[in-house]
């Protein structure tokens, strides 16, 4: 009974989605007191020849709509806009369905739920693989191109609908490379293109030779506006629950009342920053720039966020395409398979490995290292520029010391750390689980020994709180001073205290022990009970006082200290990867790129 109650209790945190399922199954049966439709209005109904007819035409393009070739690959466009399909390559759009995070957790997410969750995750992060049909749990190597593809090219450029919020429910609109596709509105010289096929070697039917090209484009003017975003970074899951509130955020904020708009500050051409677009090609075709002066979008729609994913399957790479999913993950990049020391010490007979037969060939695993490290220098450009997002959205001042330092007294110290982004707090995004973003603070004595920390981690990497398996069993002391602006979901339990929800370790967290389900879905109720969101992320504009005291205990002699200061971001905490059931591999990956940022030192004498 006790384990049914916890059940349940993580079932309603979980941003009981189940609620929203139940919500659209009786909006779709309801009106229960209408009486059926008697003999007479059943034949008044009756479709006429002509609509008859378009109904046959509506299912003929349902049909039709689970063609993959109307469904362009980013691949296909690339081949026109190489420059955009490379940033896109490694973008967190493009990162939307190869993410093993997404997996594990939708598939948490299904088990608490019994399944009623349907698509509600993958409408948005497989957009084009749900509307082609594709099973929900279907494995990445069974789903289509364009469904691995994640956010792709046309799951904005094939929109024409002005949607808005609606839970990233929005639809594609079949095509095929030919058809036109959907802009800002821009100037489009694809007209002068088509004009001259020989000169450009263009094709505008699958019966002509050259570079395959759409042949127009449709202006829809919300792709450059932020309600463009909103189907899919506003996302409400449950009356009172919102998995996504970056609308709610900058709807208010500073930057809305500026005319600052979401594609500025993550599509522009400084990171973070509404300080304009870069100009480039609209595309290159047969070797010519098209357009060359045109105001160039980012396709990295820049963000703190990061892949874990094997390296030889994201970032998305052409040349990595005729290598298997299923092969690239027996591909053991981190044992260094294809470099240079590797393969002569197995060829010198130094090292005895036993590769699966795809990597059998000392050739074929070269060629896959050279994708590899192609692969991890577009991450490692991504890391550098996610951490220009966050150094330009964000400013520290201090430290500001009490007094005077001195040997025995207690070293007392501040910091304010200021939100400079107007559009949307920090951090933003998902609230709950994720993302992290902490204090991580040192004082170094003058023999270079680390005599003090706050924002330390555990040897899991979870920060030193509750969550710390280490803190539990009592390897380390729990961070008293931390300074963490993560957002926490809540609940309570039957004493009337608070405990926050995905805790690895040995707490009751039933809200009522003995408390069954009830017999009405939690939507009825307005929210789901017994829990709540407690944010500690900062507001635009705002700023918080991080204060500190090191122990005069610590402080033992005169001289010459340090005191190290950092910011701290993690895309994904590792006790809640534990909790849905990530791999070691995973959470090691998590942890290597957690990004520093605004990383500094200053000098403190501390005299007699």
């Amino acid at each position: 009974m006790k384990n049914a109650a916890k059940q349940w209790a993580l079932v309603q945190a979980i941003f009981a989605v189940w609620g929203c399922a139940f919500i659209s199954s009786v909006n779709a049966n309801q009106a229960p007191n209408k009486p059926a439709l008697s003999a007479a209005e059943i034949t008044k109904s009756t479709p006429s020849p002509q609509s008859q007819k378009e109904a046959a035409t509506t299912l003929a393009k349902a049909i039709a709509a689970s063609d993959e070739e109307l469904y362009p690959t980013a691949s296909q466009c690339g081949e026109c806009h190489k420059q955009i399909y490379d940033e896109w390559s490694s973008s967190n759009h493009a990162y939307a369905s190869i993410s093993p995070m997404f997996h594990k957790f939708e598939q948490k997410f299904q088990e608490l739920t019994q399944g009623t969750v349907g698509t509600f995750c993958v409408r948005c992060h497989q957009q084009a693989g749900t509307q082609l049909g594709e099973k929900r749990d279907a494995p990445l190597w069974e789903r289509s191109p364009i469904s691995r593809e994640g956010v792709t090219c046309i799951t904005c450029h094939r929109v024409k609908e002005q949607y808005g919020k609606v839970n990233g429910e929005r639809r594609i609109e079949p095509g095929k490379i030919f058809d036109p596709v959907y802009g800002s509105g821009e100037q489009s010289v694809i007209k002068d293109v088509i004009a001259k096929k020989d000169t450009y070697t263009v094709a505008t039917s699958e019966k002509e030779r050259g570079n395959q090209i759409h042949t127009g484009m449709i202006t829809n003017d919300q792709i450059s506006k932020s309600e463009f975003c909103v189907s899919c970074h506003q996302v409400a899951v449950n009356l009172g629950i919102k998995l996504e509130i970056v609308w709610d955020q900058y709807r208010d904020s500073p930057a809305r009342k500026e005319g600052i708009s979401c594609q500025d500050c993550h599509m522009g051409k400084v990171p973070g920053k509404p300080q304009g677009y870069a100009k480039a090609p609209s595309a290159i075709v047969g070797g010519k720039e098209i357009n060359p002066g045109r105001k160039h979008a980012n396709h990295r729609f820049i963000g703190p966020g990061y892949s874990i994913a094997h390296p030889g399957v994201f970032p998305h790479n052409i040349k990595a395409k005729d290598i298997s999913i299923e092969d690239w993950l027996q591909f053991d990049w981190r044992a260094g398979w294809g470099t240079t020391k590797f393969e002569d010490k197995v060829a010198a007979g130094k090292l005895k490995v036993t590769f699966p037969k795809r990597w059998a060939d000392a050739l074929d695993r070269e060629e896959a290292r050279l994708i590899i490290d192609e692969n991890l220098a577009k991450l490692d450009e991504r890391d550098r520029i996610r951490r220009q997002v966050m150094e330009n959205s964000s400013k520290i001042d201090g430290p500001f010391i009490d007094g005077t330092p001195r040997i025995g007294g207690d070293l007392a110290f501040s910091y304010r750390i200021k939100n400079t982004n107007k559009g949307h707090n920090l951090p933003s995004g998902s609230l709950g689980a994720q993302p992290q973003l902490w204090v991580n603070v040192a004082l170094v004595d003058p023999d270079g020994q680390n005599i003090w920390e706050s924002g330390y981690v555990d040897s899991n990497g979870d920060m030193a709180d509750l969550h710390s398996l280490d803190v539990a069993a009592g390897r380390i002391a729990t961070d008293q001073q931390l300074v963490n602006f993560q957002t926490k979901f809540l609940t309570t339990n039957v004493k009337g205290t608070d405990r926050e929800m995905y805790l690895p370790v040995n707490f009751d967290i039933d809200p009522l022990p003995h408390l069954r389900p009830p017999g009405i879905p939690t939507s009825v109720l307005n929210h789901p009970p017994l829990v709540r969101m407690e944010n500690h992320s900062l507001a635009p504009l705002a700023e918080k006082v991080a204060s500190y005291k090191v122990p005069g205990a610590l402080i033992k002699k005169a001289g010459k200290y340090k005191l190290a200061f950092r910011m701290r971001s993690r895309a994904e905490p590792i006790y809640f990867m534990r909790f849905v059931g990530a791999t070691k591999a995973m959470e090691q990956s998590m942890n290597e790129r957690i990004m520093n940022f605004h990383a500094y030192a200053v000098d403190i004498d501390v005299r007699n």
